[in-house]
């Protein structure tokens, strides 16, 4: 961890309070957020500083939501991110902090592609067609469960794919913010293991995250009240929007 100048603990408490958002609210802010945490902190040991202050996240957002919660859709996906988990657990042992700087950026290019092409089918699609495709998706969780877990332990970025899932399955709004919360406090804390046995997680980054962690908690108060106040597609394009640059600026 090299000394951080003003500006990069100014990014970093934006970043904080869009984890903060992202658990109440507009779980797109996240992947924005581990962009940013890349871009300031070494790549590698980003994944750590971001795990922990997302554990603090599912928290926050359990208190909120964690009776809202399908738990066999939940249960049926758990068993798949394991292989997920392992495979991304053995590219960042293997891959330099470049590599994995430039790994994070092509996840979360896929993750936006992920919500792009999701977004253009509901449009394109009648409210039959989407159901059925919905019930046919959600009926395969195996490649789901693959895709979060490696996403998530390479970049902590499973949150486009999730949320597919949780909406091709016809779950409502409630519903889908309980039975994520779990999905991701569940996961995040079976990542503590990986990440802790790679050395992503220091004493330093604690102490930086816990600097931090009053910058989530306000940024999860105001996802609380935005949640059913602003249009959710205005805040899903600006957080796509920096997604790709922040990840173009990985990729760089």
């Amino acid at each position: 961890m090299r000394e951080l100048a003003g500006i990069d603990w100014a990014l970093l408490v934006a970043a904080a309070a869009m984890v903060g958002v992202a658990k109440t609210a507009l779980g797109g802010l996240g992947a924005v957020s581990a962009a940013v945490f890349a871009l300031v902190l070494p790549a590698r040991e980003s994944t750590g500083a971001v795990l922990a202050l997302l554990i603090v996240g599912d928290f926050v957002a359990l208190g909120l939501y964690r009776r809202h919660v399908e738990w066999r859709l939940l249960l049926r996906l758990l068993p798949s991110v394991v292989p997920g988990l392992l495979l991304g657990a053995w590219f960042v042992a293997r891959a330099d902090d470049a590599l994995m700087q430039r790994g994070i950026g092509v996840v979360l290019l896929v993750m936006v592609g992920v919500q792009l092409w999701q977004r253009g089918r509901d449009v394109t699609e009648d409210p039959e067609a989407q159901r059925r495709r919905g019930v046919t998706r959600a009926a395969a969780p195996l490649a789901v469960g693959l895709v979060a877990g490696f996403a998530t332990m390479t970049a902590n970025a499973a949150g486009p794919v999730m949320v597919l899932y949780l909406l091709l399955a016809g779950l409502p709004v409630l519903g889908l913010l309980g039975t994520g919360a779990w999905f991701f406090f569940l996961v995040n804390l079976a990542k503590l293991p990986f990440s802790a046995g790679l050395d992503l997680i220091s004493r330093p980054v604690l102490l930086m995250d816990l600097a931090l962690v009053p910058a989530l908690l306000a940024g999860a108060a105001v996802g609380a009240l935005i949640a059913h106040r602003i249009p959710r597609k205005r805040f899903e394009d600006i957080a796509i929007g920096l997604t790709v640059v922040a990840a173009g600026a990985l990729l760089v």
